[in-house]
């Protein structure tokens, strides 16, 4: 696994709301391993939408009435999906 040191700089009430989070009195030891959880939360957030989109979509194909369905064959399948129709 790759390690990445990046620099990000805060100005005013950002910097501020770091500085709270971080510490004694915040809920993390310090600025890495806050800026961590919140790429890790925005990650599953991230993967959460895309596990609902596809849950919407799938919804919907088994919704869908048997007769909408067409029967197609796989080289007829990789045909529509290379956009030829030969």
């Amino acid at each position: 696994m790759a390690q990445t040191t990046m620099t990000v700089r805060l100005n005013g009430a950002l910097s501020d709301f770091v500085a709270s989070s971080v510490g004694e009195t915040g809920s993390y030891e310090n600025v890495s391993e806050y800026i961590r959880d919140l790429i890790r939360r925005d990650k599953e957030r991230v993967e959460q939408e895309l596990f609902e989109r596809l849950k919407a979509e799938l919804s919907l194909a088994f919704s869908a009435p048997e007769s909408s369905y067409a029967p197609l064959t796989a080289t007829e399948i990789i045909k529509r999906n290379r956009g030829t129709q030969d």
